[in-house]
């Protein structure tokens, strides 16, 4: 093959993998491959000069979102890149540059008029995006209103941190390569509530235009925290030489080793802070040659063998892990990493023990099989689930093509995670330390069951010591964790044990007019299935919910189980204090100074007051912290003269000391 052969058929791979990658599809490379292929491209195009308008090198690949297209009034063009801390000296020539993080998600540019929310497009090819401002409701970090009231552009990127990915990917039977492929597949949706479910946040990282002159880029990203924006990590640099910016890229990447940041990020942005001298660039290929730099770390390979091929049972999906042998990459010993899903394990050429494959960590942290040097034997699907001996069965999305392995048995254990989620959370039993994904893994070695045998893992400390991401001090963080929640108080117990309709706040209404003792024993011996709905705010249906769960032998048979390991403490549940007294809450949207929603709720039930989900008649406030918003609920209290206040408003006037 001449080097012009070379070069088209690199152009044609590297322009299928970006519509892949743009669209959420299954992707066809890894970001390694396509950094290795896009830099022979580059070395072939300069050396031969021939140069094609379809190059990846020359223009940024389309998204593939379906809808109203639309002109970006500042062109979105890509940045420079590098892997040379030496590069970055030069281009930086002296001058105070800014370090940020190079989020790994998908750009969209939201521009505000009048202090209202104008449009949100996404980058497309840099000259036209597509507009989603249809599915505002569903991106979190973007308001509808802020204080500013002239013409702001802004450019941030889509994101999902790893935590919300590994909770979705247990949650779904899509199983998506990773955080920014679900990012970007998600913003195809038309559900804003599904978009909403896959915790998209937005987050600012750079001020593209403003009509104040604020020339300093550090100040406009300040500006735009003033204006409500969580805006990107950043870093000022005022003497960016050889020394420095070593010594500031080695901090940056030790964050990303050590996961200080939760956001996918596949390198770091260099900025000038001075915005005006920064815009005197020119343009060359696809991108501004004074905009900014993008610093990409050096990925470490090793070369490993191929153990087995481990299926782990999540939810409903089973995802294929492989378990090679030991290899040191970034300081640390790596023996797993996840193959996703069947469609990724062909695309590699996944095989059976021997099998030679390349292994790095993705963007500093994943462990992935990147390439498959020598394939020996054959791929196998296993036919029954790991946890239950179910037959499998193979699904291909119609979404994404991807092929995924799941379970069919509607009752494996497996598919209880979410309820053992609830049962460790700080809510339920406090366990602190066991993550879903621990569960998850507890659960596939066969040590859990049912709720007691979370404490029962104290008999399991050698071998978690062994387990891949363990150790000594794991097991016991885990072991201290499981002793300390030995001791439980009674409402939360009947949260934990997930009986249908029962949260907290139900649990306390429960425990103010009975003892634990005494609602198991109405629960089971009583046969009105409405007995506890003369509570106030239980009702028929919480009342008939709460008493089919304990009229179960099996539901019986777990709390027994579980009383045996655990010893009850019976709390006051009366209201605390008198400052929400008779006042019926409705809160809505993100909050701030609470922990979440449920804190909030929590404070205004100790205080006397009632939170309910809907607006009405009944409603005395709104806690509603964009006052401005067109929502439902929002509209329905002004129609109802009920007022709407933010909560800083709600801490002013209800948490303030008495005088």
């Amino acid at each position: 093959m001449d080097k012009q052969e070379r070069i088209e058929q690199l152009i044609q791979q590297l322009n299928e993998a970006s519509d892949a990658y743009y669209s959420g599809q299954q992707e066809k490379m890894t970001d390694y491959e396509w950094d290795a292929l896009f830099d022979e491209l580059k070395a072939l195009e300069e050396e031969t000069g021939i140069i094609s308008e379809d190059s990846p090198t020359q223009k940024v690949s389309e998204d593939k979102i379906i809808g109203q297209k639309e002109p970006h009034e500042f062109l979105a063009l890509s940045l420079a890149k590098t892997k040379q801390v030496s590069d970055l000296v030069k281009w930086a020539d002296h001058r105070p540059i800014w370090i940020s993080w190079k989020l790994d998600g998908l750009t969209l540019v939201v521009t505000y008029d009048h202090g209202k929310l104008s449009k949100i497009v996404t980058r497309g090819d840099g000259h036209i995006g597509t507009n989603i401002t249809h599915l505002v409701d569903g991106i979190y970090g973007i308001p509808k209103s802020i204080p500013e009231k002239g013409h702001l552009v802004i450019r941030g990127e889509a994101v999902i941190s790893y935590e919300d990915f590994e909770t979705f990917r247990m949650e779904s039977e899509e199983d998506y390569a990773n955080p920014r492929n679900l990012a970007s597949g998600s913003l195809t949706l038309k559900d804003v509530e599904e978009l909403k479910r896959r915790k998209i946040h937005w987050i600012p990282f750079t001020l593209v235009y403003v009509e104040k002159e604020i020339v300093s880029w550090g100040e406009r990203m300040g500006f735009l925290e003033t204006q409500g924006f969580s805006c990107v990590e950043r870093e000022l640099v005022k003497n960016p030489d050889e020394n420095t910016l070593h010594e500031v890229i080695d901090a940056w990447t030790k964050k990303v080793t050590s996961r200080q940041n939760p956001y996918p990020v596949d390198g770091l942005v260099i900025g000038y802070d001075d915005t005006e001298y920064a815009n005197t660039g020119s343009v060359t290929g696809h991108h501004a040659t004074r905009a900014g730099y993008a610093f990409k770390w050096q990925d470490e390979t090793a070369e490993t063998t191929l153990d087995y091929v481990l299926w782990s049972c999540a939810a409903s999906t089973i995802t294929p892990v492989a378990v090679f042998e030991p290899v040191e990459l970034e300081g640390t010993i790596v023996k797993r990493a996840s193959l996703c899903n069947i469609s990724e394990c062909l695309r590699l050429g996944i095989g059976d023990k021997g099998t030679k494959i390349s292994v790095i960590k993705a963007n500093k942290i994943i462990p992935k099989v990147v390439r498959v040097q020598e394939t020996v034997g054959s791929f196998n699907i296993p036919s029954v689930c790991p946890v239950c001996g179910a037959p499998t069965l193979v699904k291909e999305s119609e979404e994404s093509g991807t092929k995924t392995l799941l379970c069919t048995n509607a009752e494996c254990i497996a598919k209880e995670l979410k309820k053992f989620t609830r049962f460790v959370s700080k809510a339920g039993m406090d366990i602190d330390g066991i993550s879903e994904q621990t569960l998850a893994r507890f659960i596939n070695e066969g040590w859990i069951r049912e709720y007691s045998d979370i404490y029962k893992l104290v008999n399991h400390l050698e071998e978690i010591k062994e387990l891949d991401g363990f150790g000594q001090k794991s097991a016991e963080n885990i072991e201290a964790s499981i002793t300390k929640a030995r001791s439980v108080e009674t409402g939360k117990l009947l949260f934990a044990l997930c009986i249908p309709l029962v949260g907290p706040d139900v649990a306390k209404k429960l425990l103010s007019k009975y003892s634990f003792q005494d609602l198991i024993k109405h629960a089971k011996e009583e046969k009105d299935l409405s007995f506890f709905s003369s509570i106030d705010g239980i009702g028929p249906e919480k009342s008939a919910a709460f008493m089919a769960w304990f009229k179960e032998e099996k539901n019986i048979r777990i709390l027994d189980n579980l009383l045996k390991e655990i010893t009850l403490k019976e709390v006051n549940v009366t209201p605390s204090g008198a400052r929400c007294d008779g006042l019926t809450f409705v809160v809505t949207g993100d909050v701030y100074h609470y922990a979440n929603r449920n804190e909030l709720k929590a404070y205004i039930e100790s205080q006397g007051g009632k939170v309910t989900g809907s607006v009405s008649n009944s409603t005395n406030y709104l806690i509603n912290n964009d006052i401005d918003s067109t929502s439902s609920k929002n509209q329905k209290a002004k129609s109802l003269g009920i007022p709407i206040i933010s909560e800083d408003q709600f801490i002013e006037q209800f948490t303030e000391s008495e005088t």
